[in-house]
Order: C-alpha cells, then sequence, then structure tokens
C-alpha cells in the first residue's frame, strides 16, 4: 500500500497488495493481478476495501495486470468501487510497485492506462511520468475545461487556504454542463512566477482528497495557457505535499508533459475474500 500516510497492519488472504502513496497523502491500494483472479466487477468489494473505517482505507484501488505489448496495463478504481479514467499519482505508484514487484527490471518502463500508452522513470523513489497530451482546451469565462487523462475544471480563487473546497467543488461537479459525466474540479491560487498551490475536489471520491496528479497536469497547462506564468516548468504545492510538472508546446497544443514527484511504500499484506 502506498502512501504518506503510516499504519502497520498484517492482512491475511489470497490477494498480495501494497498500500502505496504518492508521498503527497495519496494513497492507493495496489494488486498484482497477474493471473487476472481479482474479481474487478465486484464494486461492491472494491468500495469495502477502500472504506477507512471497515476496509484497508485507500483513495482508489489499482489493479496490474499483464499486457501483451507493453510492460503491464493499470486498471484504477475510485474509492466508490467503479472504475475511474487515468490517475496521475496512481500511476507512479504503479510503476514504483511494478518495479518492487520485479513486473519491470530496468529503470524505465511502457506501460497501458485508461487514456493509452505511459512511459516513466525510476530515480529512486522518484517517478517521472509521461502523460498524455492535451490539444483541446476550453474556456468558461475565467475558467478552463480540459482532460489530462481524467476531465478538470480549474479556477483561480483568493485565499484559498480558506476557500470552501468542498461545497463550491460538489456544485461545479453537478453543474449541468458536467454531472452526467462528472468533473474534477481544482481550485489554484499564484504563488510566485512558476509556482503554484491547489486544492482539488475529486469526481469518485466525492470530496477533496490531498493530492490529484491528473489535476496538478492540468493546472500547470492552464496557467501556462493563462499567461499567469511563462515557465514550461512549473511548481505545484497540494496540501499533501509538492510536484513539478514540464511540457512542451506549439500551436497545436501540450506534449511531452511529465508529472514528477516521489512515492513511498506504508506497507504490504494479503487479503481474503
Amino acid at each position: 500500500f502506498f502512501s504518506s500516510r503510516r499504519r502497520h497492519t498484517r492482512l491475511q488472504g489470497d490477494w498480495s497488495s501494497d498500500v502505496c502513496s504518492s508521498d503527497l497523502g495519496n494513497d492507493f491500494i495496489i494488486i498484482n493481478n497477474k493471473d487476472l483472479s481479482f474479481p474487478s466487477n465486484n464494486n461492491k468489494l472494491i468500495k469495502k476495501l477502500c472504506d477507512r473505517k471497515f476496509g484497508i482505507g485507500s483513495d482508489g484501488l489499482i489493479l496490474i495486470n499483464p499486457s501483451t505489448d507493453s510492460d503491464f496495463e493499470m486498471i484504477y478504481f475510485n474509492s466508490d468501487g467503479y472504475k475511474g479514467s487515468m490517475c496521475g499519482n496512481g500511476a507512479r505508484c504503479s510503476v514504483q510497485f511494478a518495479k518492487k514487484n520485479k513486473i519491470i527490471v530496468s529503470e524505465t518502463t511502457s506501460f497501458n492506462a485508461y487514456d493509452g500508452g505511459h512511459y516513466a522513470s525510476i530515480d529512486q523513489n522518484t517517478i517521472s511520468l509521461s502523460m498524455s497530451p492535451v490539444t483541446d482546451i476550453k474556456n468558461y469565462n475565467e475558467d478552463l475545461f480540459l482532460d489530462t487523462g481524467s476531465p478538470h475544471f480549474v479556477k483561480i480563487v483568493d485565499n484559498l487556504s480558506d476557500y470552501n473546497v468542498f461545497e463550491n467543488g460538489n456544485k461545479i461537479r453537478n453543474n449541468s454542463l458536467f454531472a452526467e459525466n462528472g468533473v474534477n474540479v481544482n481550485f489554484v491560487e499564484q504563488i510566485s512566477e512558476n509556482e503554484f498551490s491547489v486544492r482539488t475536489y475529486e469526481r469518485g471520491v466525492e470530496n477533496e482528497t490531498l493530492s490529484c496528479g491528473t489535476g496538478v497536469t492540468a493546472v500547470a497547462i492552464s496557467m501556462f495557457h493563462l499567461g499567469k506564468t511563462n515557465s514550461n516548468n512549473i511548481k505545484i504545492s497540494t496540501k499533501g505535499g509538492n510536484l513539478s510538472v514540464e511540457f512542451k508546446h506549439d500551436n497545436k497544443g501540450y506534449f511531452d508533459i511529465k508529472l514528477i514527484g516521489k512515492v513511498e511504500l506504508i506497507f504490504s499484506g494479503e487479503f481474503e475474500i
């Protein structure tokens, strides 16, 4: 199990798993599903495992499946038990998990996720992850909507530390424009020329999370797109910690996007169904 959240647990059973964190308070149950035996259509089970009082407890659950055209396939489930879209911090944790479990043996890897193929490099516990190109950014007055593997709404606010993220994030997420498929909502405050602070309301979790990798990526690109920064190496602080985003751009959009940050193994165990 990967996270900055620390606890010591021994779980008995049939599936070995880790709890991993993005080192930002974002934590994930990650399972080596090499024989494809995990009941991935059992939404109630996945929700229970993610429950922090009656289960293991995490922001989401990730299956590491075998792949014929890459090192592995990452399948991500939100804590509500249902499949989610791309999860940047979860993907970085998945890479470290794959390295730990010898699914990959080098310091680089390629894998498939919800939004297609990704590449990553490993430098001890720092993972640099390639993100999908961004070509379509929509304006809603002074706010932006873009998809960085997951859909994100980005809004600049004042006094972010005191901002009611749950109430305002829930309102935007359930707006008629986004209610059907949901949207992640990022509230941003500028710190310096190339530094920004972010708080994110995540769909599927239906609450604020300590960090969101695709959200951080969306914010970095949005701030450049709005002219708030001229840098293509942007530092983002979240309630859980710090990440950085690098990218290139031309008149077609943003590409060679990298999400960079640390991950940490919290504990390993087994559970029985």
